[in-house]
């Protein structure tokens, strides 16, 4: 191992010890260069290791800021909530022209152009559709005919607010030839003859037509109106295309930012401490109560899934934006993912309860080297606040990533679509009825918008292990000096060991903790890339997917899943490593796992147990903040008006990872206190002919080999 590590992060207490292993550490000290003195932590032998892999970070972040830039300057974040109208305006903005600030909803004047893009042979598309803004849907009259005018300009001399004060009707004020272009479907005024619903901020048609409006249209020398269930199945066909789901589930992110900081920021926070604090005091029942407790939110999220999902209760998820007929039903593909988010709650509640009765009688091995890093934690006490440092910095870093999130997310161009409709409207400037302004516009996006959404999702991962593996190394030099001081700097140890191992990390590991990082997002990304591709061509050639084409594409997931998961471990222990030895992350990396190895059954067993109270711990945290975020986002703000979000999926699923990651960031605490501990008690038993001299006598009970041994042996 290259030398003892007491002599590297602490000191071995005096000269005068005996053995093998007080000769070492006296000639170590002597190269230290003031052992005579018995200062406390040694700092020497260290240099700057992974310096390219900081300058990479560096460059990384640069490449951040200037991805997002774009975003800021091409971005509207409305434009993921509310569509456009057939002049490129997105509703609800008031850069419009007009100025539709107040006008939110999307409607389509001409049912006839609507019913003719659902026929499969027509050149008509939904886009191409003449759109406008309105503040509410239109319901025809059931006692006289009602228009819906397009916005006054021209000859008519209305103000947009006496255009909505007059429900958007200015059919009186037409000239006869603006009358017989109305009634022929070519505007400027359309008849209201189908009912319709706000759904999602699109006015969807009801196709069941008034007999009295359609009568009196009729009787006025009116086109024939199509009557035909096309022009509902249309709409909601474009309503509810995947694109356009993506979409609203993006700005359901924006409109519940209130839920993001209370349920994902500080809810977590506030249980995490509390946590910790009750490992400190109460450390015999945690492993009890964090069983139970992870139980009961399970449960008590799935209940939750199955209210908003119609399983349970009358307050279903609608689609439905404001009042509607409760006799008219429609569907959406929020609904049906949230029936099976229900489902796949249902599969882990099961699978939890029957895990929980399996680790039952194994439980009680978790609790005495929990009791370890509660003793640690009482020692060097700094500990437990030092992770509201990484957690204000990551806070920061979220607002900011998740504002150029939607910026990115909406900032594709608004062109003029390039269609082949045949199709005439009259135009209030030029007075006349026009046929060359037939195409509506839509929001294109280009490749590079895409790649730039990829990699500010990439960068979100990378930025969040950098500084989990900062957090971890400062942890990790932290315990380590408790460990090999022995007790003889007790009075430093409470607040100069984190503060010695922070300035380590930033002068000497930066570049370490970068490649560390690096290296998991890395695999975790070519995971997900391997996933959609295999979805993507799951979707293209479903019929003609080879048993041999599955069995590699699961191989290939499994064997990344493993190897994802082997090098959280080791990077684990390699930023350990790092923070005692102050080597390279490879080389400490081959440090930790040599370690490891060669005593994998004396801390296997007690390591593992520990290591699923402490997962279950944190799924604790990120599980109430979930149920939290529920509760909130059941409230009137979230379900009606502005605020209304299409569903609570999303926001709910973003809490949770946010709280399992501020609970990471806490619950490291205990994780790196125990690892550390153990891989010091380790190391000082191989310098000392197998008994550790500087362990503490808790420990000793926990880990001594020989009874481990024979627990391994005899089983429970």
């Amino acid at each position: 191992m290259g030398g003892p590590l007491g002599a590297i992060i602490g000191r071995y207490p005096s000269a005068t010890t005996t053995g093998a292993g007080g000769e070492d550490a006296e000639q170590l000290g002597g190269r230290g260069g003031d052992s005579s003195s018995n200062l406390g932590i040694i700092r020497h032998d260290r240099r700057c290791r992974d310096l390219a892999f900081l300058v990479l970070f560096a460059a990384f972040w640069v490449a951040m800021i200037v991805n997002s830039s774009f975003g800021f300057n091409q971005g509207n974040p409305l434009r993921l909530t509310y569509e456009l109208d057939y002049k490129g305006n997105v509703c609800g903005d008031r850069h419009g022209d007009p100025d539709v600030h107040e006008l939110e909803v999307r409607y389509w004047m001409d049912p006839n152009q609507v019913y003719q893009s659902g026929v499969k042979s027509s050149k008509v598309n939904l886009a191409d559709a003449k759109a406008i803004c309105l503040m509410e849907c239109p319901t025809p009259s059931s006692d006289t005919l009602n228009f819906v005018c397009d916005y006054p300009e021209g000859d008519i001399k209305l103000s947009v607010d006496d255009w909505i004060n007059r429900d958007y009707d200015y059919f009186e004020f037409l000239t006869p030839d603006m009358r017989n272009s109305s009634l022929q479907l070519q505007g400027p005024c359309y008849p209201v003859i189908f009912p319709s619903v706000n759904v999602y901020w699109s006015c969807q048609y009801i196709a069941r037509a008034s007999n009295a409006s359609l009568n009196k249209w009729l009787a006025m020398g009116g086109a024939k109106i199509e009557e035909n269930m096309l022009i509902d199945k249309t709409i909601h066909k474009a309503i509810d295309a995947r694109s356009a789901v993506l979409k609203r589930y993006v700005a359901d992110i924006g409109k519940s930012w209130p839920v993001l900081i209370v349920c994902g920021g500080l809810l977590p926070l506030f249980l995490s401490v509390i946590w910790l604090l009750m490992i400190r005091y109460f450390v015999a029942a945690m492993t009890w109560i964090t069983v139970v407790l992870f139980n009961a939110l399970v449960i008590s999220v799935t209940m939750f899934c199955y209210i908003k999902a119609g399983w349970i209760g009358n307050d279903p998820l609608t689609v439905v934006i404001g009042e509607s007929d409760p006799y008219v039903h429609i569907s959406g593909r929020e609904i049906s993912h949230l029936h099976a988010a229900t489902v796949l709650m249902t599969v882990i509640m099961i699978i939890a309860f029957l895990s929980s009765i399996a680790i039952v009688r194994r439980i009680l091995f978790a609790t005495p080297v929990l009791k370890v890093a509660a003793k640690v934690i009482g020692e060097v006490q700094a500990l437990i606040i030092f992770p509201v440092v990484p957690y204000f910095i990551l806070a920061i870093f979220y607002m900011f990533w998740f504002s150029a999130m939607l910026h990115l997310f909406s900032s594709g161009q608004v062109l003029r679509n390039d269609c082949s409709t045949d199709c005439c409207t009259y135009d209030l400037k030029l007075s006349k009825v026009n046929c060359d302004n037939c195409c509506g516009y839509s929001i294109h996006y280009t490749p590079h918008i895409g790649i730039a959404i990829l990699f500010h999702l990439f960068g979100c991962y990378w930025a969040t292990q950098f500084f989990m593996a900062c957090s971890s190394t400062v942890v990790a030099g932290s315990v380590a000096s408790y460990y090999w001081a022995r007790g003889e700097i007790s009075h430093e140890i409470p607040f100069f060991s984190v503060v010695s191992s922070l300035k380590r990390l930033l002068r000497y590991n930066l570049g370490s903790a970068a490649i560390g990082s690096l290296v998991v997002s890395a695999v975790e990304w070519v995971r997900f890339i391997l996933e959609c591709l295999r979805r993507k061509l799951k979707l293209v050639d479903s019929a003609r997917e080879s048993c041999c084409g599955k069995v590699t594409s699961s191989s290939s997931q499994c064997c990344l899943g493993c190897i994802d998961w082997t090098l959280m471990s080791v990077n684990r222990n390699a930023y350990i490593m790092i923070a005692i030895t102050g080597k390279g992350f490879f080389k400490a990396s081959v440090l930790a796992t040599g370690l490891i190895m060669n005593n994998i059954l004396r801390i296997g067993k007690v390591n593992v147990i520990g290591d699923v109270i402490l997962f279950l711990g944190k799924l604790c945290v990120s599980l109430f903040c979930a149920l939290f975020a529920f509760l909130m986002l059941d409230t009137h703000k979230y379900k009606s008006a502005h605020n209304k979000i299409s569903s609570p999926l999303v926001p709910v699923i973003v809490t949770w990872a946010l709280g399992y990651t501020v609970a990471k960031l806490f619950f490291a605490v205990v994780e790196m206190s125990i690892d550390t501990i153990i891989l010091s008690f380790c190391q000082d038993a191989e310098e000392h002919q197998g008994t550790a001299q500087y362990a503490p006598p808790l420990l000793m009970e926990t880990l001594d080999e020989q009874s481990e041994l024979q627990r391994l042996t005899q089983g429970p």
